[in-house]
């Protein structure tokens, strides 16, 4: 079974070393490896480029349908593990995407990385299965918000939201773009019972000034309310941009 990946913009596979903009691991240098397909539809999406192919009507912001054949490309797991273990890096981050649609893969690709550590970023629907999740040491995982256009019945289930706020390998990563997003967060916080620092408000936005004027009021709301602030800072250092 193959990996289906994001290309980057040489038309490659989308696997690259960089820094971690976002999370816990925030800053860490880290291998990436971007998978192509999601089960969800993000009206701000930053990587449409993964699901958004011609033929799909799902909304989006930009309006723009894909080309697959241009922005999927196929690898073995054992092809894609020698790529990623050639970046020479000690810890990996998986994201897409909704990297959990592929976990048998998946896998089989960690079982050719055996010491190097694990971090999935997810949206938290899928469940990972255990010959993938004893390969797992972190999960970041971002549930979707009414603000992203997903019906809360796919984005927010119940039975995966009270298992990930159990789980101690993960992170929940909220995206918000406006205090009303806040709010929400704080509804299934109580519902959920996430646990002390296990939450991160990320501001939604694709450049700088977007996220510095965002982060204005998101910095005295996570202060009150005892939640961790994420910073997305590739997007400072890079741009919205692949492969980065």
């Amino acid at each position: 079974m193959n990996l289906t990946l994001a290309t980057d913009d040489t038309g490659g596979p989308e696997i690259f070393a960089s820094l971690q903009g976002e999370g816990p691991s925030a800053g860490m240098p880290v291998a990436f490896v971007r998978l192509s397909r999601c089960n969800l539809a993000c009206t701000w999406c930053d990587t449409a480029y993964t699901w958004r192919f011609a033929g799909d009507n799902r909304p989006h912001r930009d309006d723009i349908a894909f080309d697959r054949k241009a922005n999927q490309v196929t690898l073995s797991p054992a092809d894609t593990a020698v790529r990623i273990a050639a970046l020479g890096q000690q810890r990996l981050v998986i994201t897409g995407g909704e990297p959990l649609l592929q976990a048998p893969a998946l896998a089989e690709m960690l079982e050719h990385l055996p010491d190097t550590a694990v971090e999935i970023e997810t949206n938290g629907t899928v469940a990972p299965p255990p010959r993938l999740d004893v390969r797992v040491d972190q999960y970041i995982v971002s549930p979707k918000l009414a603000h992203s256009g997903n019906p809360a019945e796919l984005a927010l289930n119940p039975e995966r939201l009270t298992a990930w706020a159990a789980e101690p390998r993960a992170f929940l990563k909220f995206v918000v773009a406006s205090p009303d997003d806040v709010a929400e967060v704080l509804a299934l916080h109580r519902r959920f019972r996430f646990r002390p620092g296990q939450v991160f408000l990320m501001a939604e936005g694709t450049d700088s000034a977007t996220l510095r004027a965002r982060q204005a009021w998101l910095a005295p709301l996570c202060l009150e309310h005892g939640f961790r602030m994420s910073d997305r800072m590739h997007i400072h250092l890079y741009g919205d941009t692949r492969g980065t």
